[in-house]
Parts: structure tokens; C-alpha cells; sequence
């Protein structure tokens, strides 16, 4: 009887030690540690999320670099309508309510497009050419073209506030711009909008405490001052040329102020 107990105490240790068990979930870092040099140990969960997933939590990344238009889509498709579709089933719907052979042709989606595709899937929807303060004033996330870069992109805007625009880009993540800095890159002020119709939308794309921890141009200036000399040579060079410039006669001329123009030689 005792050798039949200690057999099977000894299989339920080597059970319990060779068991496999994942107490934590996906992203959870446990820090534990002994208290006062005692036998009790103070164990600690922080849940970490990673820059990429922060960088673009709730954004379709686009696949192709022709495929903007499409990831936009799915983009307010997925995390605005709760429709759980994936880019390529966008892509191919496109293509097919949408003009094919021009689609292929200029290798881009187009707001008429994606309007066949979303009245088929039941949703009204529109382009309409709007004001800044239209933009400011949208209950609803909005499909906008932009000039980003030197290149025409489609990107989400969520919202606009305390004077800048935050977008959902599917090329490069969660960003925003300032009114003026999104202002010369829209693209003709136009818009398209999916309304949600009789459905409740999930809203996903609403503004997060932590999309509003943005970092303004003002400060990397001041940082990189901090940090780079050469850039703090530059800039200190631009501003004071820039200066002297303005002492100049309307027609160019300048009287005998004296003046300190500064030029890096390579």
C-alpha cells in the first residue's frame, strides 16, 4: 500500500513538473520576486504592447503600393462598420462593381469604385467636396485623397482636434498633421463617407487617450538642436540668414547694414 502511494505521488510531480502551462497571455511580461528575503514571492503582470501594434492598431496595412484605395476601405469597413473582410476580398470587389479596365489601367481605386462596391454591400455612401470646417464638424471617419511625399494616397481621416487632423494611414500607421500641414497636402478638398445606415457602427477609429500623446514639430526642432550639433549649426545658419534677408529694400537693394550671410561648403 505505501509503495502503491509513493508511486503515485511521485507520478503526480513529475506530471505537475513536466506539464505545460502558459499562465500569461500574448504581450504579458511577469516580473517576479522574493519579499523581504523571504519564502513569499511578489509576482507582477505588465502587459506590453509593441510599437508596430500601437503604430497601426486598427489600420488595414496595404499589401501593394497601388493598393491605398482598398486598405482604406477595408479600413473603415472592418473597424467602423464591424464587416470582417479582408483587403483582397476589397480588391476584388472593386474590381468587379468598379470600372475594371481603368482600375487596371491607372493602377489605382477611385471614390466611384469603392461607391459601387459599398452600395452593394448595402451601405449609402458619397464623395462630396468640403471646407475645413466640414472636416472638423464629421460624426463620421472620411476617405480623403492626399499628395504625401511627392506620391497621391488615400488615406482614414478619424478626427480633427486641438488644431490637428488625425489620420489612419494604410502605408504608415495612426499619425497626424497640423490643419496648415494637412491643408496643402488634401487633394482638390474632397471626401467619401460609408454611412453606417440602420446598423450601430463598432467605431474603433474613435480617438484613443494615448493617439493624443503626439510629439510636435516644435519639439523634435528642439531636440535635434539638443542633440545633433550639425543641425543645431544649420538651423542657427538658416534663421539668421533669413534675418538679414528682411533687411533688404523691396527691390532687393540693400543699404549698408551690416550683413553676416552663411554658406556650408562640402
Amino acid at each position: 500500500m505505501i509503495m502503491v502511494l509513493a508511486g503515485s505521488l511521485l507520478t503526480f510531480n513529475l506530471f505537475h513538473e513536466t506539464m505545460a502551462v502558459e499562465p500569461f497571455e500574448r504581450s504579458a511580461i511577469a516580473i517576479e520576486q522574493r519579499v523581504d528575503g523571504s519564502n513569499h514571492d511578489l509576482l507582477n503582470r505588465v502587459k506590453v504592447e509593441p510599437l508596430v501594434e500601437q503604430k497601426y492598431r486598427n489600420i488595414v496595412r496595404q499589401a501593394y503600393d497601388y493598393s491605398c484605395g482598398a486598405a482604406a476601405l477595408t479600413t473603415i469597413l472592418r473597424f467602423y462598420l464591424g464587416r470582417n473582410l479582408q483587403e483582397r476580398q476589397v480588391m476584388e470587389g472593386l474590381l468587379h462593381y468598379g470600372e475594371s479596365e481603368r482600375i487596371v489601367q491607372r493602377r489605382a481605386f477611385s471614390m466611384l469604385d469603392m461607391k459601387r462596391l459599398v452600395t452593394a454591400l448595402g451601405y449609402p455612401a458619397g464623395g462630396f467636396r468640403a471646407s475645413l470646417e466640414d472636416l472638423t464638424g464629421l460624426d463620421h471617419p472620411a476617405i480623403v485623397p492626399i499628395t504625401h511625399a511627392g506620391f497621391k494616397h488615400f488615406v482614414v481621416v478619424r478626427a480633427v482636434r486641438d488644431g490637428r487632423v488625425f489620420i489612419a494611414d494604410p502605408a504608415v500607421g495612426n499619425l497626424s498633421f497640423t490643419i496648415a500641414q494637412f491643408e496643402e497636402k488634401w487633394d482638390d478638398q474632397v471626401l467619401f463617407i460609408v454611412f453606417p445606415g440602420g446598423n450601430k457602427p463598432v467605431d474603433a477609429l474613435e480617438l484613443r487617450e494615448e493617439d493624443l500623446r503626439f510629439v510636435d514639430d516644435q519639439t523634435f526642432t528642439l531636440m535635434a538642436m539638443q542633440r545633433l550639433p550639425e543641425f543645431h549649426e544649420a538651423t542657427q545658419r538658416r534663421l539668421q540668414n533669413e534675418l538679414e534677408r528682411q533687411k533688404n529694400n523691396p527691390d532687393g537693394s540693400a543699404e549698408n547694414t551690416r550683413k553676416q550671410l552663411h554658406f556650408r561648403r562640402n
